[in-house]
């Protein structure tokens, strides 16, 4: 895809690639695919979040790959730094899971894409070239419900609306592990009133055990 020229050979000049992965490995894969396209060139890469969001902005890249998920933070949270500092920079981000809550996130940082691993090399290289020319590689219809979501709030879970306040929020402090009587410390309550308000959630939502109300916690509460 042909884009600026160089002034003295009139050839196009080649798209800046930054690479972000943890994995050396799918770095060097991904930096191969890509080094074999004759018009893009990877300009640096990483492994590690905070230093990528360092080097990013200084080589000014066309696009950063990024992935979602790293030891040290998120590429998602690179995209958003970067493209505060640099928002010419174009964002796409790899993942290994369809994530609603990370697209939702990805979306909000800037990203221009968003593409599960799995992607095959032509299909990455394409998404790349369409990235550095200013398309989305978003579906329209997910981005429409992304802003709608920021319009009007996430979705109410039809179970956490059967709860109390304070319910809620003691089924959000045994998701975190804690006793009846650690929460009763926490909220200033008495040890038998948690208990109270626990057996009364436990009804409401169907649950047998603190275990059930912490992986219940884990998939429905922030």
């Amino acid at each position: 895809m042909a884009r600026y020229r160089d002034v003295m050979t009139d050839a196009p000049t080649p798209i800046r690639v930054f690479l972000l992965d943890d994995h050396e490995i799918v770095r060097r894969g991904i930096k191969e695919l890509l080094e074999g396209e004759p018009d893009i060139e990877v300009v640096g890469e990483s492994g590690l979040a905070e230093e990528a969001a360092r080097r990013i902005p200084a080589l000014r890249p066309d696009v950063a790959i990024l992935d979602a998920r790293l030891p040290d933070g998120s590429g998602i949270d690179v995209c958003r730094e970067v493209r505060s500092r640099a928002p010419h920079i174009k964002a796409l981000i790899l993942t290994s899971y369809d994530d609603d809550e990370a697209l939702f996130a990805a979306i909000m940082a800037g990203a221009s894409g968003y593409t599960l691993k799995q992607v095959k090399g032509n299909d990455l290289v394409d998404a790349v070239r369409r990235v550095a020319a200013g398309q989305s590689m978003l579906d329209p219809s997910v981005t429409a419900q992304v802003l709608d979501r920021v319009r009007n709030g996430p979705p109410v879970d039809k179970d956490l609306a059967k709860l109390t306040e304070q319910e809620q929020k003691i089924l959000d402090l045994i998701g975190e592990g804690l006793t009846n009587r650690q929460i009763a410390e926490r909220m200033y309550l008495a040890e038998k009133t948690v208990k109270n308000y626990a057996s009364s959630m436990f009804a409401k939502l169907g649950l047998t055990s603190r275990t059930q109300a912490a992986i219940f916690s884990s998939k429905h509460t922030k």
